[in-house]
């Protein structure tokens, strides 16, 4: 019951520090039809700071998933080749596919991180 509690302190406090840090985007107001487009131009400027901090937060959140998905088959693959060794070439089969496929996932993050920067 502790560990639980502390993940979901974790998780809280991560959820509170994302939004603390993408508040600034949320205050901002866009100008009125009337106002000048030099202002407008130098605003501008701020949603390029936003887009670093929101690929930063996504590539950290994917990777950081990866890591720890790798990190559990990994131990759970070595468990189950210390309890049946004969299977160790069909554990260690199965374990590269799903790792495989593990990284593939946080490369597309990459990829929709790299859209977010140079599309919107």
């Amino acid at each position: 019951m502790k560990k639980l509690l502390t993940k979901i302190l974790v998780l809280a406090g991560a959820l509170v520090l994302t939004l603390a840090l993408t508040a600034p985007a949320f205050a901002a107001d866009t100008p009125a039809q009337g106002e000048d487009t030099a202002q407008s131009e130098t605003e501008g400027g701020s949603t390029i700071g936003l887009k670093a901090i929101a690929a930063g937060i996504a590539v950290g959140i994917a990777a950081a998933g990866g890591a720890v998905g790798m990190g559990l088959a990994t131990a759970k693959s070595t468990e189950s080749i210390a309890r049946q060794p004969e299977a160790e070439g069909k554990v260690r089969t199965t374990l590269m596919l799903g790792l495989v496929f593990i990284e593939t996932a946080i490369i597309y993050a990459l990829l929709v991180v790299i859209l977010i920067i140079f599309v919107l």
